[in-house]
């Protein structure tokens, strides 16, 4: 399929930025939107026709897919803060399941050929890992409850209305241009962005919970390739590495490419508290689908990735956290005081 007319959703954030570039070098027509909660002016490609837009509002966004008339969607806009949706339950709810409804529903209407959803490995909840597609929608959050209905919504919607899809399940996806002023998310970016802050960072629980991370330039070709190949039509595929590492691990590299090798301040060790209410303990996910369907493979390491990322945030230059004006819609005994009492 070349020369299409796509529609990113999350455009301005940052895997949708990275997916717009690389869908404008393929030579299609794209179109972006975001409401710029979480993402950047300076993520938006002026090559792609961008609108700024709360998919929130059911009539404002029908009124924008009917203009715009998509052949493929990808919807990436999305309240990923997995952690917090426990207390943001309306919001994610909101950001996730309806907007994406708002969407989708507007964009069968006017013919859309293939939907890309961008789903959470979230929805596998506490199961045992590494996480399998044939694995039942266990959630154990607000978050992978919303996830979980996005993906049903589009089986149903997809067999009565015949389009095609394909939903992809990615592991903790990290690089340049990832919001890192976001304290409720992204635990890469908020320990990058504690250091540029000259400030430690915080690990929840006794931080030997496992995961995997994949780098962008190691998810953004295979999205583009499970959107365009017909062989992904109708499949739910995991994508990232097979490696996990604990969040100890983790902190002591950021600590030590952060620093050159040379961290000796004390005031900078990560401090450690409860864990957070829900937190799945270790998740990450086989490959092996993704290999045969889309020739997976992971080419960048942890730490190259890392390394990476910091020099970009160090370009960027430090970020204030950006909490929620309104503050969280429920709290707990247990609510992590990083939000609380706003830490980060």
């Amino acid at each position: 399929m070349s020369n299409l007319r796509i529609l990113v959703t999350g455009a301005a954030g940052f895997m949708g930025s990275h997916l717009v570039d690389a869908l404008l070098d393929a030579g299609h027509e794209v179109y972006g939107v975001d409401d710029m909660s979480g993402g950047f002016w300076r993520n938006v490609n002026p090559k792609s026709q961008f609108t700024e837009l709360d998919l929130r509002h059911k009539e404002a966004a029908k009124a924008y897919v009917d203009s715009v008339q998509p052949e493929m969607l990808f919807h990436l806009a999305a309240d990923a803060t997995e952690g917090r949706s426990q207390f943001t339950p309306l919001t994610c709810t909101e950001r996730n399941l309806m907007a994406y409804l708002h969407t989708l529903i507007p964009a069968i209407a006017n013919g859309v050929r293939k939907v890309i959803l961008a789903s959470s490995m979230s929805v596998y909840g506490a199961q045992e890992p590494p996480f399998d597609e044939a694995m039942p929608l266990l959630p154990e959050d607000i978050y992978g409850v919303s996830k979980a209905a996005m993906e049903q919504a589009t089986h149903i919607l997809s067999k009565v209305h015949g389009f095609a899809y394909t939903i992809l399940r990615p592991h903790n996806v990290y690089g340049p241009r990832q919001n890192i002023a976001d304290p409720y998310r992204n635990v890469i970016g908020i320990f990058i962005n504690a250091l540029l802050n000259g400030k430690n960072f915080y690990i929840y629980g006794d931080g030997e919970q496992r995961r995997a991370f994949t780098y962008i330039d190691d998810f953004t070709p295979y999205m583009v390739k499970a959107g365009l190949d017909e062989r992904c039509d109708g499949e739910v595929i995991n994508i990232g590495p097979r490696e996990e590492v604990t969040i100890n691990h983790l902190a002591d590299l950021v600590l030590n490419l952060f620093y050159g090798g040379e961290n000796t301040l004390q005031d900078v060790q990560p401090k450690y508290l409860p864990p957070r209410p829900m937190e799945v303990r270790d998740a990450y996910c086989t490959d092996e689908k993704a290999r045969r369907l889309l020739g997976y493979r992971a080419t960048i390491d942890l730490r190259e990735g890392i390394g990476r990322m910091i020099a970009w945030a160090k370009e960027l230059g430090p970020q204030e956290p950006k909490y929620m004006e309104e503050g969280l819609e429920l709290t707990a005994e247990d609510t992590p005081i990083t939000w609380t009492q706003r830490l980060i």
